[in-house]
């Protein structure tokens, strides 16, 4: 009973999230959560970092760079036949990677990432504009891509994402 509550609130959960299930990429920082039910001991929270984890049976499992359906097809494949029948696994982010924000905004710095996450509130979360920022000239660098692009206040913010706030010359 207790996975079935769990397994519905999961599906409740990413269903209002396709950003998380579909093309999310894990990145170093990012908090997860691997259930396989009615198998505590394959149950664990593993924060993702360069290096894979060590998973029970398994050995080494990448998850940065991968998408959650990767991460679960390989766990899911590598756990069935020799080790379990039929295993249900559920992965999730518990906890996404920061976004940062800098230049003209009162508190410049790294924030913990939020689904919905707008520039319009990032800045918030930032302290607000400086009376030197330029309103016009925002600045997004995703990912580390090094590729910047401008960005409108309406524009969806993302996990390891930079954003730039210029200063006004008027």
């Amino acid at each position: 009973m207790k996975s079935l509550i769990f397994l519905l609130f999961t599906m409740t959960f990413t269903a209002g999230s396709c950003f998380a299930q579909s093309s999310y990429s894990l990145g170093s920082g990012d908090l997860i959560s691997i259930v396989v039910f009615d198998e505590e001991e394959l149950t664990m929270e593993v924060r993702v970092a360069k290096t894979p984890i060590s998973y029970p049976f398994l050995g080494q499992v990448p998850l940065d760079g991968r998408n959650l359906a990767e991460v679960e097809h390989q766990i899911t494949t590598g756990l069935k036949g020799d080790y379990l029948i039929e295993p249900r696994i559920s992965i999730s982010v518990i906890e996404y990677r920061p976004f940062f924000i800098t230049g003209e905004v009162e508190n410049p710095g790294g924030y913990p990432y939020q689904l919905g996450l707008t520039l319009r509130k990032a800045i918030t979360l930032g302290g607000g504009f400086t009376e030197r920022a330029s309103k016009s000239k925002m600045i997004v660098t995703r990912g580390g891509e090094g590729s910047e692009q401008k960005i409108q206040l309406s524009d969806p913010v993302f996990p390891d994402d930079v954003i730039t706030i210029e200063q006004s010359f008027f």
